[in-house]
């Protein structure tokens, strides 16, 4: 026994054992500390979570260790040697370290996208020139997930399994034989499992794991984060090919009679050439809005944005609007492009330097409209600016030309109060008609707000609910500036939020309502008003609104639909939440794995998502038809380059 436990075939053994149960303490954690986004994962169903998450830790482990285990298996006694297994253990501790770290980020991350992150996250913020400031921030905010990183980081430090072999006289070359034969033929039984681990199986069929094999253990699309683990998931994703176009329509035609992205003018009147403001709010999920919830907490509830509640009211709005994603890089391909988020960001992928991306600034420059983009953040922050550039906006103003800051300045850019104030002036300079867009900043993680506010704005449950405060209050004077100019009723205002975030009520907990925004157009002293209670509506209809209202004339293209020429019944949403799709229609919220529906509820009238009705609703074959339309349309279209 005690020559085994020398042996670096047991010490291999012990260690990945070590770290598969620290992939368990951090998934436990993650479960814990995130509670309140499963609230309906009992205990039973939590140990079939974890039995499903042992899959994906054999195949992050091995994958991550694989230099270390190929170092402990090689059948040679210089294995034995002090240096030699000096360096195998750090082979283990820091590439180990490494991935632990990336599991306790994703416990911190997880609130504001709802999945576990993938190789998207480097290409998200990799122009930032704050992040320093941004980690930072988050070790001391989350001190917690930092102490338990640390503490996990020392027990693989000082658990780790050395062996510890006697230095012995020279053996008989039988006695060689019989060693090398042995550590042979351990290697090879070793490397079978080793291999079968980073396949996903034993079988022969078997092939390396996809993230869509966490559904069979999951009753709801957010537990798969439960089952999955940030290493697995980053791997799986670091050499993927975007978008896999699939087979649902043998011909184009077949699919374009079901749907098609291709839109001709509705209107037959003149063109009208109002001014475009397209306002895109950090954060701001509907869940913070009084307007929208007047049923929330037993009739008490008044919300977080009262001069945005009563803004509301003079305008167009709908009680069901979605977002098309859940980060802010999701929001300006949506928005701007009516290009949704499938499978990975737009603007992240190689597809978005594709010829011809059409937006609203560059389909409404042959009708004469100057353009811009407004962002307070660093000039290049999440690529805004390189985006704003190729969907055609004739201009862009950041950090940089908003000149000197001096005490301006929050985590993530210019103080919203200021930086809409500065737009607000920049529009004043503009000739007419003019298309512009603002991305706000303040109301983003760490939620800070300018001290000059600080006791003004009530904290609210949650951190971010002072920020929403300041920021609907930025705002308010905003309008109360652009009020002023003459051209101010001869603008469409559109208001909407780049994706949801901290959450507070069960309602705003399901798959659907973790992407619930609003969606406001405006145009002062006009008949553009209502709260529309029935047509589902999300962030890439905006163009085609927008032209719709403005009666532009030409085809164009646009993956969402006109909300004032399509009749509620053919009316859909559409988004992505990995690892499945999600459509509405017809009063009914499905999820979709790309092969079969697998849950399917009525909405609106079971609001927590808990009745699930497959196989049990009229409609549910023809709104998996139309979603594959949509689906191979959209992944067509991007791999042959044809988004015109």
């Amino acid at each position: 026994m005690k020559n085994i436990k020398n042996q670096p075939t047991f010490a291999l053994l012990y260690n990945l054992v070590l770290i598969l149960i620290i992939y368990y303490i951090c998934r436990i954690a993650f479960f814990v500390i995130n509670k309140s986004y499963f609230t309906d994962v009992s205990f039973s169903h939590l140990l079939t979570l974890l039995k499903g998450g042992f899959q994906f830790d054999i195949f992050a482990i091995m994958y991550t260790n694989l230099l270390y285990i190929v170092m402990q298996l090689v059948p040679f006694k210089f294995r034995l040697n002090t240096v030699y297994q000096t360096v195998a253990k750090w082979t283990f501790v820091v590439p180990n370290s490494i991935a632990v770290l990336a599991n306790c980020c994703d416990i911190v991350y997880f609130p504001f996208t709802n999945q576990r992150a993938t190789k998207s996250i480097f290409l998200e913020f990799h122009n930032e020139n704050n992040i320093l400031q941004i980690i930072t921030n988050g070790i001391v905010g989350y001190w917690y997930v930092t102490l338990l990183w640390l503490l996990l980081m020392f027990c693989i430090y000082k658990l780790y399994y050395r062996p510890k072999v006697e230095k012995k006289a020279p053996v008989a070359v039988k006695s060689n034989l019989r060693y090398y034969g042995l550590q042979t033929v351990l290697m090879f039984v070793l490397a079978y499992f080793v291999i079968t681990g980073m396949r996903g199986g034993f079988a022969v069929t078997a092939r390396p794991i996809m993230l869509s094999h966490a559904n069979k253990y999951v009753n709801k699309n957010t537990e798969t984060a439960i089952v999955l683990n940030t290493p697995y998931c980053l791997l799986r994703t670091s050499n993927k090919k975007v978008f896999k176009t699939p087979e649902y329509f043998k011909t184009e035609a077949e699919m374009a009679a079901i749907y098609s992205p291709i839109h001709q003018p509705a209107n037959q009147e003149a063109f009208k050439p109002l001014n475009v403001v397209i306002i895109i709010l950090e954060s701001f999920g509907k869940e913070y809005s009084g307007f929208f919830n007047a049923n929330l907490d037993n009739g008490t509830y008044k919300g977080y944005t009262p001069f945005l509640d009563s803004l509301y009211a003079e305008g167009l709005t709908f009680e069901y609007s979605y977002a098309n994603g859940r980060r802010s890089i999701d929001a300006m391909p949506s928005v701007l492009a009516s290009i949704p988020m499938f499978v990975e960001p737009f603007f992240l992928t190689p597809y978005s330097t594709a010829d011809n991306v059409n937006s609203i600034a560059s389909i409404l420059k042959d009708k004469g409209y100057y353009s811009a983009f407004f962002h307070g953040a660093p000039n290049g922050s999440l690529g805004f600016q390189a985006f704003a550039k190729k969907i055609g906006f004739d201009a862009y103003f950041g950090f940089n030309e908003y000149g000197d800051p001096k005490n301006a300045r929050s985590t993530w850019g210019i103080w919203d109060e200021e930086f809409l104030q500065f737009y607000a002036d920049k529009m004043a300079t503009f000739e007419q008609p003019f298309v512009t867009s603002i991305f706000t900043t303040t109301s983003h993680h760490p939620f800070k707000i300018p001290a000059r506010y600080e006791g003004q704005f009530a904290e609210g449950t949650q951190p971010i609910h002072k920020g929403v405060r300041y920021t609907d209050y930025a705002l308010k004077q905003f309008f109360g500036k652009m009020a002023q100019y003459d051209w101010y009723k001869n603008t469409l205002f559109v208001i909407t939020a780049d994706h949801t975030s901290q959450t507070t009520h069960a309602e705003y907990f399901t798959d659907i309502n973790r992407y619930s925004v609003p969606i406001l157009f405006y145009h002062p002293d006009s008949d553009l008003k209502g709260f529309v209670q029935t047509m589902p509506v999300q962030q890439i209809d905006i163009l085609p609104s927008i032209l719709s209202y403005l009666n532009y004339d030409k085809p164009y293209f646009a993956f969402g639909q006109d909300i004032f020429n399509t009749a509620t019944e053919d009316k859909f949403v559409a988004n992505y939440n990995n690892p499945r799709f999600q459509f509405i229609k017809h009063n009914y919220f499905l999820e979709f794995n790309g092969e079969k529906i697998m849950e399917i509820y009525k909405h609106i009238s079971d609001p927590l998502l808990q009745n699930n009705l497959v196989g049990k609703v009229p409609e549910q074959s023809a709104m998996e038809t139309q979603l594959k339309a949509v689906i191979q349309q959209y992944m067509m279209r991007m791999n042959e380059n044809r988004l015109y």
